[in-house]
């Protein structure tokens, strides 16, 4: 089994091959997320913490964290599903997973260190990976320097550079910054209100003048039935009047 171990701190990663399956009898058991001391893995290994973040069988099936076997399980997968990515919009799909219970039918086990031991693990803990590309969130770059919001965020973005030409000038290439609030943003904000409450202004004026003319409408139909009504008592009482005059 190859065991892929990761160093966050440092952005280092490392693959080692264990062919002694007793060597790895103390993974066998334990689930995802689960940590544990690896002094069995050597003397260089002393101190060192790991957690298991996942890992693939011997036929390339993934762990999935919440499935609780160490067998594999067709599961129905959709859109924020892990092991799964979905093509098309609300597609679902039944894939092969394997549990997320840790035995001897693994062929890559992934660990990330959790805790640093008493030694350095050359190729892991002895060198240091920079990241190639620096945050490009404004809120994030603040984070970053410790900026407060009056500050201007665009002295700060992480330039990388540009490999130069024979006789040209050194370029330096900078992301744009994302979420960043601008006066034109805010002017676009303050717009979008200003519509919305004009919206809200000829919505309620329409409201209005069609509650006016239903007032209108009704008053002038109650007006009809009591004219028809008393047109129809005078009608009565002079067809009454009538009838008694020729008795």
């Amino acid at each position: 089994m190859k065991l892929n171990i990761a160093f966050p701190s440092n952005g280092t990663q490392k693959c080692i091959d264990i062919d002694d399956e007793l060597r790895l009898r103390p993974f066998f058991d334990k689930r995802i997320s689960h940590e544990l001391p690896v002094d069995f893995l050597g003397d260089e290994w002393k101190g060192y913490i790991v957690r298991i973040t996942g890992g693939n069988d011997k036929q390339g099936f993934p762990m999935k964290q919440g499935v609780l076997t160490n067998g594999r399980v067709r599961l129905l997968l959709g859109k924020g599903s892990s092991c799964y990515r979905p093509r098309r919009k609300g597609e679902r799909r039944r894939k092969s997973v394997r549990g997320c219970i840790v035995d001897n039918n693994l062929s890559v086990l992934n660990l990330v260190v959790v805790r640093k031991g008493e030694n350095d693990i050359p190729g892991l803990t002895d060198i240091t990976i920079p990241r190639r590309l620096g945050p490009k969130r404004a809120s994030k770059i603040r984070k970053l320097f410790n900026l407060s919001k009056k500050d201007n965020v665009c002295q700060f973005v992480v330039r990388k550079p540009v490999p130069a030409k024979e006789g040209k000038k050194q370029r330096f290439k900078a992301p744009k910054i994302q979420r960043l609030t601008t006066p034109l943003r805010l002017q676009r904000k303050r717009h979008r209100h200003a519509l919305k409450r004009q919206r809200m202004e000829t919505r309620k004026k329409t409201q209005e003048e069609y509650a006016k003319l239903l007032a209108q409408r009704r008053k002038q139909a109650r007006d009809e039935r009591a004219e028809r009504k008393r047109s129809r008592s005078h009608s009565l009482r002079e067809s009454k009047g009538q009838t008694a005059k020729n008795a």
